[in-house]
This record gives C-alpha cells, structure tokens and sequence, in this order.
C-alpha cells in the first residue's frame, strides 16, 4: 500500500471565528472551508498552549509543551526553550519511515544549531527561526521596545541566510511549499507549512485589502492576511490535484492560538483593545487558559479515506502526531506521547476520548474532564490580573465561560483543582529532571 503524504498547514495567532468554516461571515476562506467539507471539521480542538513556541513543539511531539523542553517562563514567550534532538518529532519520526520532509514558514523552536529544523527531523527548511518578521524586508523587530534590540534579518534556506527583499512573506512560503511539493512527488513526503499570518506586523497587499472594502481598518488587514493564507492553501491543494496527489495526501490545518491582544497588535492608536482577530464566542486571548486562548480552528483532509462530518469531542494537537503516525504504517508505541491516535474515529469506527485534558502557561493550570473545564488563575490575555484564582465552567451550557460554579459545586471544584494541580507538580519535576538546563537554548 503506498504510504500516504502528509502536508500539516499551520496559522499564526488567528482566533477560532476567522474562518468561514468555523461560522465567519465577514472573512471569506472558500480554499480552507473546501478541505473541511471534504474531510473533518473539528469543532472542539485544542492547542496545547496559548503561546506560539510551545503550542508549536506540542504539535510536532506529540507531548505537552514542558515534556518537549519548549516552554514559556516568566516573560511570556519572549523567553522559551528550543526543541532538541533528545525528543523526537513526526518529521523525525517519518523520516525514519522513509519520508522527504521539509519546513516552509515559521519555526520558532530555538536559534541553536542543535535546535534548528535541520537538527530535528527535517530535510530542508525554507523560513525563518525567530518569533515574526516584517512581512516585506524580512527583519525581525521583536525587541526594539524592551531594550534597544537591533533588528535582524531573519530569512533562511537549511543554514543559510537568503535575501528577498519585498517578497510578501505568506506567497513565499506558499511558493517555497509547491515546489517541495513538486520536487517530491514522485516519493512520500512530510511538508509542514508554518505560515506566520495573521501575526503582527499587520501587513497585507492591496489586492487582499481590496476583497475587504467594508470592514474596520483592524478587523480588514486582519481578513487580508487570512485571505492570503487561504489563497496560499487552494494553490497548495491544486499542485496536489495536478499532480495526481489528492487522495493519497492528509492535509491537516490548525491554528497555534487564539488572537492576540499585543499592543503590536494595536493599528488605531486608541487604548480600545485591538479587535481585529476574533475567538468567536468563547472567552479570552492569546496567553488566556480560557477557552479563546487555546480552542482553535482545525480540521484534517484524507481524500475519501477520512468521513466528512463535525467532531465535536475535545481533543488536542498533541493526538496529531500518534494519528499521523498511525496512518502512515508506523508505531506510535515506539514513541512517549501525550496524544491518542484519532484514525478509527476519523474513519468513522468509533469515538476516541481523552479522559482529561490539561494545560498550564505560567502560573496559571488548567483541566478539561468531560464537559467541565476548571481554570487557576486564569487571565484573559497578556498581562491582565487574573480573573478569578479558581474559575469552574459546564462548557455544554456554557461555552463561553461566562458563569463560575465554582462555589456551586465545591466538590468537584475540589477534585479538578488536584488532579490539576497534581499533573502540575509531575510536569514541572520533568521540566526540572531533563529540561530546565536548555533554558536560554533561543539565543
């Protein structure tokens, strides 16, 4: 049987309601909604952190974020530790199996040579290392504001540096992925495509602008951004439709996290909270444990292999690798994983549930068991105070996390807080064992 290609297309900071699959009416996405009505829509996914870096190395190992050495510590995530070689990754573990593997786009896992994407599994890498980038000049700013930090020039292929000074940077890793596809596609392939819109800087051509007349000026560049990432997908899949490739390729798409409220974010220049990026219904932001932080838009493509219909049961980017795995005739028994495979559930052969879902992101912790999601000092975004030290929602009446039965049902607020607060105390003694020394590995 011949081994299926996996494409895992990846956005940056976009929220839950910014696609039109997952009930958008104001930012069209017809490349994307095309691949959830032909596959899975998951209504219900979570990344495993409300953070770039460790939602990234979550993704790509199959391990909650501290169990794969990356984490954000302290200063958010402008410090976080950088994978390594000592976890394996899918692109490691299919190239074991005999994939190509590639990277176009964002890595944002370590500056490090052992950290870098040639280091852990991937063949190539087209892209850059850092955080975000000027979308034209290729510059990385993060920084200047808190220290005077000179901007770098971020732009690689494998070790090195390559100028394209005014490239728009979401149709160059558009570009770089269909010729990975085209070079590849007479063997089985891993390509991760790791766009870094609708990141700051808010930058946007004006012909996705254009599709946008009506909107705020926030809320507009927003959908231009996203609108060029959508564009990016319908070229991707029509390079597999041409080629012949559709049905023997799993396309999953995922968002890292939900929107950011940074003040980078902020195009008006008044003290309103930057709205451009929505996470629908839910509560909170980038950074937050609540429900807008770390529920995102997913949804996975298998030509007639996988059942088109919604899932609703929650699950976690984390069950992303075992799946993958799974269907490309490895072993995911030969690897330490916090995920599940979802293959049978997807082929419509059953349900597959965690029994408890957990996240934790500075000093605040979280547990999802059935339909009850308990959050410790959870805030709404970036440097907000905490909302509440202990805050119990029913997700199945209350998905927007808007009523705190905490006081209402002490006694299952009593079993989630240690069950949370135990996996905490595991997490952070494997941190210390094995991770804590790779600390500063960014830099």
């Amino acid at each position: 049987m011949k081994k299926p290609n996996v494409i895992i297309i990846m956005t940056d900071d976009q929220g839950y309601g910014d696609l039109g699959c997952m009930g958008s009416r104001e930012i069209k996405t017809p490349n994307i909604d095309s691949l959830a009505e032909k596959g899975a829509l998951f209504s219900c996914m979570y990344s495993a952190s409300p953070v770039c870096s460790p939602s990234r190395a979550s993704l790509l190992t199959g391990r909650y974020p501290a169990r794969a050495g990356v984490r954000a510590i302290l200063a958010g995530h402008r410090k976080a530790s950088g994978l390594t070689p000592k976890v394996p990754t899918l692109a490691s573990a299919l190239k074991n199996d005999g994939y190509k593997t590639g990277i176009c786009g964002k890595w944002h896992l370590g500056l490090k040579a052992e950290c870098r994407p040639n280091s852990n599994g991937f063949d190539e890498f087209s892209g850059f290392l850092a955080g975000c980038l000027d979308y034209y000049s290729h510059i990385f700013y993060y920084g200047m504001s808190d220290g005077g930090v000179n901007p770098t020039h971020d732009l690689w292929e494998n070790e090195n540096e390559v100028y394209a000074n005014g490239e728009y940077l979401t149709e160059r890793i558009t570009r770089k992925s269909v010729d990975f596809i085209k070079r590849h596609k007479d063997e089985p392939f891993f390509l991760y495509v790791a766009y870094n819109a609708p990141h700051y800087p808010m930058h946007a051509p004006e012909k996705y602008l254009d599709r946008f007349p009506d909107l705020p000026w926030d809320r507009r560049i927003m959908a231009a951004m996203i609108s060029a990432v959508d564009d990016g997908v319908g070229e991707i899949t029509a390079a597999l439709e041409s080629l012949g490739l559709s049905d023997d390729t799993i396309i999953y798409f995922q968002s890292d996290n939900g929107p950011s409220r940074e003040s980078r974010n902020w195009l008006d220049g008044t003290e309103d909270p930057y709205y451009g990026g929505s996470s629908g219904i839910f509560t909170g932001h980038k950074f937050s444990l609540f429900e807008g932080g770390i529920r995102v838009p997913a949804l996975i493509s298998w030509g007639k292999n996988i059942r088109s219909r919604v899932i609703d049961t929650p699950h976690c980017a984390v069950d992303i690798f075992p799946t993958v795995l799974e269907a490309c005739g490895g072993d995911a028994g030969e690897y330490d994983l916090d995920g599940i495979s979802l293959l049978d559930m997807l082929k419509g052969e059953g349900e597959c549930l965690h029994d408890s879902l957990f996240w934790e992101m500075e000093d605040q912790t979280a547990i999802r068991r059935g339909n009850f999601k308990l959050v410790l000092n959870g805030r709404i975004a970036e440097s907000e105070t905490p909302r509440s030290e202990v805050f119990l929602s029913d997700l199945s009446t209350d998905p927007g996390e808007k009523n705190n039965l905490a006081d209402k049902m002490p006694e299952l607020c009593a079993e989630l807080t240690e069950a949370a607060l135990s996996w905490r105390e595991g997490i952070e003694e494997i941190w210390e064992k094995e991770f804590a020394k790779n600390y500063s590995l960014t830099s």
